[in-house]
């Protein structure tokens, strides 16, 4: 697995073009990649976009296959800028273990099924988003201990999680079922920062590398791990 980080120029219109459409980020994201990336049992390809100012905008890549973001940056990167951050990830996730804490960023697509009855049987019902700070909270806390972590808690606000750069984003996409048709998809998103501990380190491992909820081609799922603050 490999672990990459490239700035991309928000001032370049293909940067722009890229920023407003998940799923061309997402065609360009795996265009860098060895198309067997898409099918790798050992993890899939997970992307992330952090913006952490005006003109600071940074692309975050988990792939199992090493990617080559030559195509990329001549579209959307800095004129200066010629190559990418790539490290193999592999050796940071062997050394996850239980009870190590990590400062976390994970932007995900934090929504919940809501059951429908129809003649007394129970069938899987509509997706709907969270939107509330504390439900979006509320999701994380629920799914983290199958992610093989924990958050902790405060008395009096629940999880110490922060919830920032919370939107819904309207694209379009091709639609799979009819050929040249395009279909309109909503997309709520929120990123999360906090410090989580360990729990289960292969359980950890796992999401790190095939992502944590929905919405993972269109820039969801990928969490990121940096050592805690002193």
């Amino acid at each position: 697995m490999y672990l990459s980080r490239l700035r991309l120029n928000p001032t370049r219109r293909d940067a722009r073009r890229l920023v407003g459409s998940p799923q061309a980020m997402h065609a360009a994201v795996m265009g860098s990649h060895h198309p067997e990336s898409s099918s790798n049992p050992a993890g899939r390809v997970l992307w992330r976009l952090d913006n952490y100012a005006s003109h600071d905008l940074q692309l975050y890549v988990v792939s199992p296959s090493r990617p080559d973001f030559t195509g990329l940056l001549e579209q959307a990167g800095w004129p200066t800028q010629i190559s990418w951050d790539t490290t193999n990830y592999a050796a940071f996730l062997a050394n996850i273990d239980d009870g190590q804490s990590w400062s976390y960023r994970l932007t995900a697509n934090p929504v919940r099924v809501l059951a429908r009855d129809s003649a007394s049987v129970t069938r899987r019902g509509k997706v709907s988003p969270h939107l509330t700070v504390g439900q979006q909270q509320a999701w994380l806390a629920k799914h983290s201990h199958t992610w093989g972590f924990s958050l902790p808690a405060d008395d009096n606000f629940g999880v110490e999680t922060e919830v920032r750069e919370r939107h819904t984003a309207s694209f379009g996409r091709q639609d799979p079922s009819e050929a040249g048709r395009r279909a309109s998809v909503s997309l709520t998103r929120a990123t999360f920062k906090g410090v989580l501990t360990v729990t289960d380190p292969e359980a950890l491992r796992s999401a790190l590398t095939l992502g944590m909820g929905r919405a993972k081609a269109y820039g969801c799922g990928l969490m990121t791990l940096a050592p805690p603050p002193r």
